[in-house]
């Protein structure tokens, strides 16, 4: 594919070599840009051949660069083509039990491995042509992220609604032949492919480490939107203590078998279980953080140690209300009960999820609505949130309310806190946000 060249740094080695805006790069070392990864791929070398088309004539453009040095060029439209779409029918999809009328970026089902090499976005494997998946392997992209689900051809197939999920046990044997490392999860459906389903799955996968790096187990999210859908029973207290015994009992045996714990339970089964979370090095190094696995635990330790360096530092007095998720909420209750700054009067407040149904507890996805409805006539001078509940680039909410509608409707000032545990010490110090105001 050809690509217009829209600027060139000036001390970058292609402005050196006199590339130059309104340039067509053609291939890097005779071979066609497709985009992003086949771009990066193909500049990471030390010795390249620029094929570039200037007005009619063409040139080649050789060049030395230190390895992975940029060639600091920036192209007219984007290298990354639209995303590749789901091609499965999950029994259990987040994206089925929408609401109608919300933004329409909310029922894109995306099933790219571009997005997984690059943003870590969990895939299926389902979607892949035979040279797609070579592509993969040629440009070695590692680590992936794959759901997983069942490593039994037959289950897998019926929970993704595809013929295609059956090859999953091929498809990672290959990508493990050729040294492409991946990160797992198992959304976890109680009857379904829990139990000696999930131990078949986990032996399974760990005969494939070191390739198969971690599994993710995940609880199956269940919102008040399932008309016509396939019946699901959702985790209780009960299930998530089975689950977790079973996955400590795991973790046992792989730590003797492969000197690493291998599979961890996201921090939900926790709270559902009301059990302690696991210690600081039970989670190793988070290889699932980005999944709500372990993400408490470093929460917490953040917390503390922005406490510890701001020990000497003097809090704004004042009434402080953290309005949050009902998972998260006796974790918050605890660091504030026992931890909040000297002067700081902090109260949690556990947020119903009203918009997707009393079984969704996570604070991302609370709305502008169950904030609004929880929050009425509450007393507080300051209100904080976590920023999982805001799209970043415009502050709205998943029902597309905007942030300062809420500050507006309730009369007090809102702000949202990133989701860390130092940055949420240092919102209730005040000092932030009070010069911010």
């Amino acid at each position: 594919m050809a690509h217009t060249i829209a600027a060139v740094e000036p001390d970058g080695i292609a402005g050196q070599c006199g590339l130059r805006p309104g340039d067509t790069l053609l291939s890097i070392n005779g071979e066609p840009v497709l985009d992003q990864v086949d771009y990066q791929y193909l500049t990471a070398g030390e010795r390249l051949v620029l094929e570039v088309r200037r007005g009619a004539e063409i040139e080649e453009i050789h060049l030395e660069k230190d390895a992975d040095e940029p060639l600091g060029l920036t192209f007219a439209s984007s290298l990354m083509a639209r995303p590749r779409m789901c091609a499965n029918r999950c029994v259990f999809c987040f994206v089925d039990q929408m609401p109608e009328g919300m933004r329409a970026s909310l029922y894109v089902k995306d099933d790219d491995w571009r997005l997984s090499l690059m943003m870590g976005n969990y895939i299926t494997l389902t979607n892949l042509s035979d040279r797609e998946f070579a592509r993969i392997i040629a440009r070695r992209a590692s680590p992936l992220y794959i759901s997983v689900h069942a490593m039994e051809p037959g289950l897998r197939a019926r929970m993704m609604g595809n013929p295609r999920a059956a090859r999953l046990q091929e498809q990672l044997r290959r990508l493990a032949r050729h040294g492409i490392s991946f990160h797992c999860q198992v959304v976890l459906c109680p009857g379904i492919n829990d139990g000696a389903a999930l131990d078949a799955t986990l032996e399974a996968l760990a005969a494939l480490h070191p390739a198969a790096r971690s599994v993710a187990l995940v609880p199956v999210g269940l919102t008040g939107h399932r008309e016509g859908l396939c019946p699901l029973t959702p985790y209780d207290a009960a299930s998530a203590a089975a689950l977790l015994a079973q996955a400590h009992a795991w973790q046992e045996a792989f730590w003797a078998r492969l000197g690493t714990r291998f599979v961890f339970a996201a921090d939900e089964f926790y709270a559902l279980s009301g059990q302690p979370l696991p210690p600081e090095e039970a989670y190793e190094d988070y290889p699932q953080l980005e999944n709500g696995v372990g993400l408490l635990r470093s929460f917490r330790e953040a917390f503390y140690g922005a406490r510890a360096l701001a020990a000497q530092e003097t809090a704004v007095p004042r009434r402080v209300l953290v309005a949050t998720g009902v998972s998260a909420a006796p974790y918050l209750r605890a660091l504030v009960s026992h931890a909040a700054p000297a002067g700081v009067q902090a109260r949690v407040l556990a947020v119903e999820n009203r918009f997707f149904g009393g079984h969704v507890t996570v604070a991302g996805l609370l709305t502008g609505s169950d904030l609004l409805h929880a929050l009425a006539g509450e007393e507080a001078d300051e209100i904080l949130i976590s920023q999982a509940m805001l799209r970043r680039e415009d502050a709205l909410f998943l029902d597309d309310m905007p942030l300062d509608a809420l500050r507006a409707r309730l009369g007090v000032a809102v702000h949202a806190v990133p989701c860390d545990g130092a940055d949420f010490f240092y919102a209730l110090l005040g000092e932030q946000y009070q010069t911010e105001d």
